[in-house]
């Protein structure tokens, strides 16, 4: 790290602080602390491990247990990536000679995979029960795997299956994620079944976003878009794509979340997709990605805002979601015609907006633990930050509603689409998939 100031001096001139350089002593208030822990993590997770040891260390000793805590924990993993296993062990023993915190469960996690890799597998089972008491939910059948794994490497055929049927069961099923896929499913091939010719038939004509529809008051088609998807010469790419996404990323929203939000984020950003849509794509469209990218956005939003303490599985779709955001906008574009790219943009927007707004419900997050996120804006007053999240969600429907009404204002017969009219489109005629 460089601690020399940079060509042309400081900011203001001012003089170095514990920040710039944490062998700076003198006594820290909680928020030099918690800065401290920021820059540490940054630097661990840009493999500066060294430096990020010494901020760590700067901080072991605060008189908040839970920040020390968190400070040990993290000295430790850099001293793990530094090669300096047996130190790191100590370090993260220190951390469970200290109240119980919820840096707790992470250092017996990482007691229990040393152990395994020294080969002491009586050991890293009584550090994975430890672990396993203290797990989130969405931990824990990685958990028991892993006891079922050891407890077959010593003997122990009983309880490996114990713990391997533990594994099976894991977390509830995102039940409510699956109806929606169902549903969806069953409404698209439906509607095909139902096509005669170039006729599209009544499915498409009742839930199709016919924007000559909407902009008479079936206000409906702003959500019920969604179930149905383009026809079958297209649609089962269509269908398939929209459904495999939905399959990734609605299970994590709903494990962030619970079901009642799921379902209130997908019908918010349904509804905020086809706004879009209505306002600047004169073709009728059809599909659920503008809801799916607003699950989309709510995992990047949510990831980045409140970070949710989450399993493996859906830690790695996390760090993979932006990337994937970004390649499937750029997709759209470079099919511009047969894209509905504003309700994937609408949609993501409204996303967005709601995985910042509003504030895990089933899993604990990094702001609700040791660290608040750096750079957050929201309070830490939850009857403060329930009035605002409630707020934030009227704002959310009241652009919406605005931007009905300007559509609606707005709209003319020029704009009505052969799609409109129940009809496929001619030859060189958007589809409007989306």
């Amino acid at each position: 790290m460089n601690d020399q100031p940079p060509p042309g001096g400081r900011p203001e001139d001012r003089p170095p602080t514990v920040l710039d350089d944490p062998s700076i002593t003198g006594p820290l208030d909680r928020a030099t602390a918690i800065a401290l822990l920021a820059r540490a993590d940054e630097l661990l997770a840009g493999g500066d491990f060294l430096d990020a040891a010494r901020y760590y260390s700067r901080v072991v000793g605060f008189d908040e247990v839970a920040v020390t805590a968190g400070a040990l924990l993290g000295l430790g993993n850099a001293l793990y990536r530094l090669d300096r296993d047996e130190e790191a062990e100590a370090t993260w023993e220190e951390v469970l000679r200290l109240p119980e915190t919820p840096s707790t469960y992470q250092a017996w996690r990482h007691l229990a995979a040393t152990r395994v890799r020294q080969r002491d597998l009586r050991g890293a089972i009584a550090a994975y029960r430890e672990a396993d008491r203290r797990a989130p939910a969405g931990d824990k059948a990685e958990i028991a795997n892993r006891l079922g794994w050891l407890a077959k490497e010593t003997g122990d055929t009983r309880g490996a299956r114990r713990q391997f049927a533990r594994g099976r069961r894991g977390e509830p099923l995102p039940l409510v994620t699956y109806l929606i896929i169902a549903a969806t499913v069953v409404t698209t091939v439906t509607a095909w079944s139902a096509i005669s010719g170039d006729q599209l038939g009544p499915v498409y004509a009742w839930l199709e976003l016919n924007k000559a529809a909407v902009a008479s008051g079936e206000y409906w088609r702003l959500f019920t878009v969604t179930l149905v998807h383009a026809p079958p010469d297209f649609g089962y790419i269509h269908l398939l794509t929209n459904m495999y996404a939905l399959y990734l990323v609605g299970p994590i929203v709903e494990q962030i979340y619970g079901w009642p939000r799921l379902l209130l984020m997908y019908v918010a950003s349904a509804a905020a997709g086809s706004t879009a849509s209505f306002l600047f794509t004169p073709e009728s469209s059809v599909g659920a990605s503008g809801a799916i990218f607003g699950l989309f956005g709510v995992v990047f939003a949510v990831s980045r805002t409140h970070h949710p303490m989450l399993d493996r599985r859906s830690r790695s779709l996390i760090r993979q979601v932006g990337t994937l955001i970004v390649l499937n906008l750029v997709l759209g574009f470079s099919l511009a015609g047969t894209i509905d790219n504003a309700a994937h943009i609408g949609g993501l927007l409204a996303g967005l907006w709601l995985g910042f707004l509003l504030v895990p419900a089933r899993v604990p997050t990094l702001s609700s633990q040791w660290q608040v996120p750096p750079g957050s804006s929201l309070p830490s007053d939850p009857k403060t930050r329930n009035v605002l999240q409630a707020l934030g969600v009227a704002a959310l429907v009241v652009v919406i509603a605005v931007g009905v009404a300007v559509g609606t204002q707005t709209y003319g017969q020029a704009r009505e689409p052969a799609l409109a009219l129940g009809l496929r489109p001619p030859a060189g005629t958007s589809a409007g998939s989306r």
